[in-house]
């Protein structure tokens, strides 16, 4: 029996964090891939990017393994400057015109691509081994946890007022963390215990009571109504001056924020990172996969919580298990749910790629804020996130 009467935190990272900025130019690196192959005419099903980036005081290491359109490192430099030039980086630690940025990516391996090309009668095999975990519940109208979702939010909130010059968030840097405690009342979210936020600020007078004054307004608007209360206890900027940030603070990987990307520990995860993959890679494109179909589930009223989880071998098309849990709320039989995924939506790689519509540049986007919880976009921006399979899940369960 699920606890009913609880508190969970979950936190989230700024666009503007070390990690986040590597896993941002991981993205523009693929989306680069994608762009570029298709100005060429290259197959984009014959496009691979494996992308990782560091970053540190002044200093970008870019390094991996492709496949598809030439692309001079001047071109990868740029979009790496772009990145950092948006996410608002001019300090002299760390500075979108003067960072070093060195590139190291080669041609990949192989051994790898003879596993994971189609050949013959031979399908697309999956670019590695592995498990990957999707969810959806029902605490917020997007079906996400609802802690995840929110910390998500706040950072979203105040980095747009800071891009705009928005009053006094102007003062703020791209650099920030936050984290949200939720309180549960009969399994459901009703209000909001603790409120962490540390964010970078370019006005170095600045105290914590200023930085609070400066974002409460906006964590407020941003939180639903009657959720803060006079109970709430805030921590902001608790250390006290945070005007060094990014990655001439703390260096900076990719990879490193999976919990952050997908649902802030409510729900488990398979281990692998997403950005800087194209989706030949399982780790991204499945957790994808599982995502839909674990939000269609609960958008088409079979539970109120489902977790699905894929395995794969690399080289191999076909998914190894599928594997629902639908926590005690379900309205229909995991097995039977699990057959008919399976018709629903073909899981290999390439079936996937297919159906998301995945071989395009729509990834960058995806690097801060969570890969989950979007809005559809019109280009084909987090089709993982679109409710349409809900008329053919209840016919497939009700025959």
């Amino acid at each position: 029996m699920a606890r009913a009467n609880y508190l969970f935190t979950s936190e989230s990272v700024s666009e503007g964090h070390p990690d986040k900025v590597c896993d941002r130019i991981s993205d523009e690196i693929v989306d680069l891939f994608f762009t570029r192959g298709a100005a060429e005419g290259i197959n984009p099903y014959d496009i691979r990017v494996a992308c990782e980036t560091l970053a540190t005081t002044n200093r970008v290491v870019i390094a991996g393994e492709v496949r598809g359109p030439h692309i001079d490192k001047a071109d990868i430099i740029n979009a790496a400057r772009k990145a950092i030039k948006d996410i608002g980086y001019e300090q002299a630690g760390f500075h979108w015109k003067t960072a070093e940025i060195e590139v190291l990516l080669h041609e990949q391996s192989v051994d790898i691509a003879q596993g994971v090309d189609a050949a013959g009668n031979k399908d697309e095999g999956a670019g590695d081994q592995g498990i990957m975990f999707g969810y959806a519940c029902r605490e917020t109208p997007e079906l996400m946890p609802a802690p995840i979702y929110y910390a998500h939010k706040i950072l979203e909130v105040l980095a747009k007022a800071r891009k705009a010059g928005e009053g006094e968030a102007a003062k703020l840097g791209p650099d920030a963390k936050s984290q949200v405690t939720v309180r549960y009342v009969d399994g459901k979210p009703v209000g909001v215990t603790q409120i962490v936020l540390s964010t970078q600020h370019v006005d170095e007078t600045l105290t914590s009571a200023d930085v609070r004054r400066i974002v409460e307004p906006f964590i407020r608007a941003t939180l639903p109504q009657g959720w803060i209360n006079d109970e709430t206890v805030w921590h902001i900027n608790p250390t006290g001056k945070f005007v060094i940030g990014g990655p001439d603070g703390d260096t900076g990987l990719t990879g490193r924020k999976i919990i952050v990307d997908t649902y802030g520990g409510a729900a488990p995860h398979g281990g692998g990172a997403f950005s800087g993959k194209d989706p030949t890679k399982v780790d991204r494109s499945a957790a994808y996969a599982a995502r839909y179909l674990a939000k269609n589930v609960v958008a088409a009223g079979l539970a109120d919580r489902c977790t699905i989880q894929l395995s794969y071998a690399i080289g191999v098309a076909e998914p190894l298990s599928i594997y629902v849990d639908l926590h005690g709320t379900g309205k229909v039989a995991e097995d039977k749910l699990e057959i008919a995924l399976g018709h629903i939506m073909r899981l290999s790689p390439r079936g996937i790629r297919e159906h998301l519509q995945l071989n395009k540049p729509i990834y960058a986007r995806t690097a801060a804020y969570g890969h989950f919880g979007r809005a559809p976009d019109a280009d084909g921006g987090f089709s993982w996130e679109k409710t349409d399979l809900v008329g053919r899940l209840k016919d497939a369960v009700a025959a």
